[in-house]
């Protein structure tokens, strides 16, 4: 258990400073937390610990934390604390992927063999995927970005081999492409996965407290300021920070941030000594930076500093072939937290969501598998795509057509191709070849599938 540790949550002071006690005097490592906010900083991929929390809380409660752990990565085990009138909730939690819970009053010994069962357990799920990983199979990265196609194969390569530096990295993508998934990626292969993970969107910072948000602040330093306060930079030392959208930073404000790029140190407000800052920056930005710094609405020196390391993320109409397998692994996603049993999804669906354009990208390819498994719209993508048929050459259409629904029936079968050839009504053969004209050869087949049908050839 070297290294685990137990986020225990819970707004009782005196409670969570008892039960943090006696569950140390059984050899276990407890972090404290009157609120959930800084759990989620802590918790992802990497997390090798167990999350404790009371259900009942001000503000993020214990099912609303559960759901949000879950989002991250869905084998943290989570147990809940639940009073005796909150037993059904809590049963409805176990149904929603909750590790266990306890009802109060419970014995610290109780506790702790519960905590320690499930240390155990994701010991297993980290030492699993390490293993996997180790022998080409499908890892952490591949399952939070999955896709076949080459800029996505390229994309984990990139995210692998930066994310094992301290480089900082700007990250470039259209909105709901999915930057913000690869920063998370990045920290949680890094050496810093144990350590906070800050996100900040610098387009919802306000105006009038951004440096005191950022820097923090001594007692006194500005009318209102009665005890002084870290900021964002400083509580996340020893960790990553992400800044979403700094092209919205202000003018003023990327001076003094680049400042703390270089010298890796910050200064509260109403002080005049430095704090030394360990923290890797990543930064995201769906605009074109180098046009702003043309525009002069973003610092040159500040672009060529975060210019270090740059990733690309591409939108998915530059992985069309990848829609198939994405959508339906979003739909498994959706019926998951809506606790919804697994939805058949017909393969004309499927072909229907594949010929889409999507300008929302993977935000908006989610809300469309969120709806499906809902109820709300059994076709998504279908008004979209006969949209299209009134533009473009009849030859042109027909194939994109074909494509489409080889592509939908080659995802909806799980990558077996028999089903697939079978229920076109074409031959082997030709299934095959129609591959290979459009390009989904092995492309959206898992590796489990690609030995299935070589032995089937």
């Amino acid at each position: 258990m070297n290294g685990q540790r137990v986020l225990l949550v819970d707004d009782e002071e005196e409670l969570r400073r008892s039960t943090a006690q006696a569950l140390e005097l059984f050899g276990l490592t407890v972090q404290t937390f009157s609120h959930a906010d800084h759990v989620l900083e802590l918790t992802g991929f990497g997390f090798d610990g167990v999350v404790v929390s009371d259900i009942r809380m001000p503000g993020i409660d214990g099912m609303t934390l559960l759901q949000r752990i879950r989002e991250l990565d869905a084998e943290i085990p989570v147990i809940l604390v639940t009073g005796h009138g909150d037993v059904q909730l809590a049963v409805k939690a176990m149904r929603e992927g909750a590790y266990d819970f306890l009802e109060k009053p419970f014995t610290p010994q109780h506790l702790a063999g519960i905590i320690r069962r499930a240390l155990d357990r994701r010991g297993l799920v980290l030492e699993n995927r390490r293993l996997r990983a180790v022998a080409g199979k499908r890892d952490d990265v591949e399952a939070r970005l999955p896709g076949r196609t080459q800029v996505m194969v390229d994309l984990r390569y990139r995210i692998r081999a930066i994310g094992a530096t301290d480089a900082d990295t700007l990250i470039i993508g259209e909105t709901g492409a999915g930057k913000e998934v690869v920063a998370r990626a990045l920290h949680d292969v890094s050496t810093r996965a144990n350590r906070p993970f800050i996100a900040i969107n610098c387009a919802a910072l306000p105006e009038n407290l951004i440096e005191s948000e950022l820097f923090g602040h001594e007692a006194g330093a500005f009318p209102g300021a009665l005890r002084p306060r870290y900021g964002k930079f400083e509580h996340g030392r020893g960790g990553t920070i992400l800044l979403d959208e700094i092209g919205s930073m202000p003018v003023d404000l990327q001076a003094k941030f680049l400042r703390v790029l270089q010298e890796r140190v910050i200064t509260r407000l109403g002080s005049n000594e430095t704090v030394p800052l360990d923290v890797r920056f990543i930064a995201t930005s769906k605009v074109d930076l180098e046009a702003e710094v043309a525009a002069g609405r973003f610092r040159a020196d500040l672009f060529y500093r975060l210019n270090v390391a740059t990733i690309h993320v591409p939108s998915l109409m530059q992985r069309r072939a990848d829609i198939p397998l994405l959508f339906l692994q979003l739909v498994r996603e959706a019926a998951a937290r809506y606790g919804r049993e697994d939805v058949d999804v017909p393969a004309d669906v499927i072909s229907a969501v594949a010929q889409r354009d999507w300008p929302g990208n993977v935000r908006e390819l989610r809300n469309a598998a969120d709806r499906l498994v809902l109820g709300l719209d059994p076709k998504p993508g279908e008004t979209a795509g006969a949209a299209k048929d009134g533009a473009g050459r009849l030859a042109d259409k027909v194939a994109a057509f074909e494509r489409n629904l080889i592509a939908g029936e080659i995802a909806a079968h799980g990558g077996a191709l028999r089903p697939v050839y079978e229920s076109l009504g074409i031959s082997r053969k030709t299934l095959y070849e129609k591959m290979q004209k459009y390009g989904l050869d092995k492309k959206l087949l898992g590796p489990e599938h690609m030995l299935q049908d070589d032995r089937e050839s």
